[in-house]
């Protein structure tokens, strides 16, 4: 059964930094685009972050734009959220998730494959 493990989140100071990984357990990892989605509570899960299944290509929210970062180590079957310069407004649970195509995709409806999540949690 193919998942995704998510690891790294936690409490941070705002303007801190944290590192997310999510693992998958499948050979085929690197044929897929991934991406990173979060909820707060009371809100609808949103779009973070994404990666071509090369990692040649990413994209961002613009709420995010400029302080996180995507990568992804195909050897490893590893993708990764760095995240610098934390608000409080980002505080979420954030969710490690497998596309369906190669390529870059921004809605929840693109993704058939997640993970059980990790909380971050930023003080202000």
């Amino acid at each position: 059964q193919v998942q995704l493990v998510e690891s790294g989140g936690g409490l941070v100071q705002a303007g801190g930094s944290l590192i997310l990984s999510c693992g998958a357990s499948e050979r085929t990892f690197n044929t897929y685009g991934m991406g990173w989605f979060r909820q707060a509570p009371g809100k609808e899960r949103e779009f973070v972050a994404a990666i071509s299944w090369n990692g040649a290509t990413t994209y961002y929210a613009d709420s995010v734009k400029g302080r996180f970062t995507i990568s992804r180590d195909n050897g490893r079957n590893t993708v990764v959220l760095q995240m610098n310069s934390l608000k409080a407004d980002d505080t979420a649970v954030y969710y490690c998730a497998r596309g369906i195509t190669a390529g870059i995709s921004t809605t929840r409806f693109q993704y058939n494959l997640w993970g059980q999540g990790t909380q971050v949690t930023v003080s202000s």
